[in-house]
């Protein structure tokens, strides 16, 4: 039997669960301005992933990057929640959306 799916599944799984709590949290305290940051670590990662031989660690740090890419969408898309009401609005920030 082969487990190297079934491993890169569950890495995939860990990654975006790692990755939506930092989206809510980074929004949450910062904004939207950490989205280079998430761009950078993308990028790393997905560079990085090239040069590794091991299928399962180069899929599991590709993903890791890849998550960090699509997080970017998701700081912004997570900005609309807030402003929807959907999550709480940090107070002691201010907001670019605010009156």
């Amino acid at each position: 039997m082969y487990f190297t799916g079934i491993i890169i599944a569950f890495c995939t799984f860990l990654a975006i669960g790692i990755w939506h709590p930092i989206v809510i949290k980074t929004e949450y305290h910062w904004g939207t301005g950490p989205w280079k940051i998430y761009l950078l670590i993308g990028i790393v990662c997905l560079i990085a992933a090239l040069f590794i031989e091991n299928a399962i660690i180069s899929a599991s740090i590709g993903v890791f990057g890849a998550s960090a890419l699509w997080g970017i969408g998701e700081l912004f898309a997570q900005k609309r929640r807030v402003q929807k009401g959907w999550f709480p609005m940090n107070p002691k920030r201010k907001h670019e959306y605010e009156n």
